[in-house]
């Protein structure tokens, strides 16, 4: 109509506007695009309405239809809901009014099975569909995430000025690439979480350790954390670490660390990565315990009684503390480049089993910065795989292997300290397990072959001769 002014449409919509959903959509419209968020909370909708400005076009609504008519086409809307049943819902709910050609961005932590699913499913509606990890948190949607997108080459390129723009700057570059198709990105996701439960378990053991065992005060561990994130373990997860030692509870006066119940379940992507590492046969044990440590502090009426029917004094330590410390940070420094190499292990096999075509060294950069386990170790990441793309194992590589040498007696050491002292410490004694079963040319496992033929007549291989063979053990 003449004299009307012409209606400004978004280059790209966000469903979900709690958290993640808001920060991520505000980040996005800072760097210069047009943002329609929808949520079915008015009061969220009104939220990100008041926030619209010359500087900031932002526009929400409740109704998922007036939100719809407010963006582009071809339309593409990222999806920041909770995964499982509610990502099926709204993609319900979207089917009806999308035209073929609109794209649909799950940027939740779905399980990357479910993703394929829902793929197939809207292909055949004629709608694009892209599974896409993001990590960082609240701070990282709202100020750089590290992005993992996955699914069709030409959707990504669709919207990918908004993630370069929006994503975290590592060396000048944007933590985020096309990863491959289908769901390629929810898997290096999930991986990528499972490691993140490998590195906090691993630092619990170093807090328990120093606490319990050496007996030090909360200000001592925030320091030595805080001194160890200056080094080669510097890292998000360490420099917040030493962030948490500082904090003082309001409530009581005391550090908040220590009115903290020792509970922390697990809420699946964790057990997704144990569960793919078991389907793939990829062993992740230092990740496997860390879910199974995460399970069992949810067991804290039955750990109270049976400390007392198992009573046994933690011993403390008697030697040089300061020279523990520094061969604890070895110890950790070693179980970490293990849990990577685990990860990234189980990345490289399900590439192959899954079409992915996945490019390491790629996946490397993009978890250098914004994401929950960047760390400068991941250098040595990139590093290794862009001299060797096909590289199967972190274990396998001359840098890798050397580094491990030079601190494995540093990880056998606190293991041997952790057992006799009694403090659990089992993400610390996988990754030594694991290292020294991969490191072994022979490993007693024609024993357990024997077993099997000699109960279940399943076969067996032998050294010298190649085929299967049964033995009537009972016959002699």
């Amino acid at each position: 109509m003449a004299g009307k002014d012409k209606v400004q449409l978004s280059d790209i919509g966000m469903i979900g506007l709690g958290v993640m959903g808001r920060n991520f959509a505000l980040n996005i419209a800072e760097h210069g695009f047009a943002v329609a968020g929808h949520d079915t909370d008015p009061a969220r909708v009104k939220a990100l309405q008041e926030l619209k400005s010359d500087r900031l076009k932002i526009d929400a609504s409740a109704d998922i239809k007036s939100f719809i008519s407010m963006l582009k086409k071809p339309r593409s809307v990222i999806m920041l809901v909770p995964a499982g049943s509610p990502v099926d819902s709204v993609i319900n709910e979207l089917t009806g009014l999308l035209e073929p050609d609109d794209l649909i961005i799950d940027a939740g932590n779905s399980f990357f099975k479910d993703t394929d699913i829902r793929a197939r499913r809207l292909a055949e509606k004629g709608t694009r569909f892209m599974g896409v990890g993001i990590s960082g948190g609240e701070e990282g949607a709202r100020n750089g995430p590290s992005i993992m997108p996955g699914g069709p080459r030409e959707s990504y390129e669709r919207i990918r000025s908004i993630f370069e723009a929006a994503a975290a700057k590592a060396a000048g570059e944007p933590c985020v690439a096309w990863l491959g198709p289908g769901s390629a990105g929810h898997f290096v996701k999930m991986v990528h979480n499972g490691i993140e439960y490998g590195f906090m378990q691993l630092l619990s053991e170093t807090y328990d350790l120093m606490k319990r065992c050496l007996g030090l005060d909360d200000d001592r561990l925030q320091d030595i954390y805080g001194e160890w994130n200056k080094g080669e373990l510097n890292s998000f997860l360490v420099e917040i670490t030493a962030e948490i030692f500082r904090r003082v509870d309001e409530k009581t006066g005391k550090r908040l660390i220590d009115v903290i119940l020792d509970v922390a379940r697990q809420k699946g992507t964790g057990m997704w990565t144990s569960q793919s590492g078991m389907e793939l046969q990829v062993p992740l044990p230092t990740i496997d315990m860390a879910v199974d440590l995460r399970n069992l502090s949810g067991y804290e009426r039955q750990r109270e009684i049976a400390s007392r029917l198992n009573y046994r004094l933690i011993r403390q330590f008697k030697g040089d503390r300061e020279v523990f410390v520094r061969q604890l940070e070895r110890a950790i420094y070693t179980a970490l480049l293990i849990t990577y190499s685990q990860g990234m292990s189980l990345l490289s096999v399900a590439s192959e089993k899954y079409g992915y075509s996945l490019d390491l060294e790629t996946v490397a950069k993009i978890w250098r910065g914004g994401c929950i386990i960047r760390a400068a170790l991941l250098q040595d990441i990139l590093a290794a795989f862009s001299a060797k793309p096909q590289l199967p194992s972190l274990l396998l590589d001359h840098g890798f292997a050397l580094k491990i040498s030079e601190n494995q007696e540093n990880l056998r050491y606190i293991v041997c300290q952790a057992t006799e002292a009694g403090i659990p410490i089992p993400a610390f004694m996988a990754s030594l397990g694991y290292l020294d079963a991969f490191r072994s040319s022979w490993l007693p496992a024609n024993l357990i072959q024997a077993q099997r033929d000699y109960f279940g007549a399943h076969t067996y291989e032998r050294v010298d001769s190649i085929g299967t063979f049964h033995t009537e053990w009972l016959g002699k």
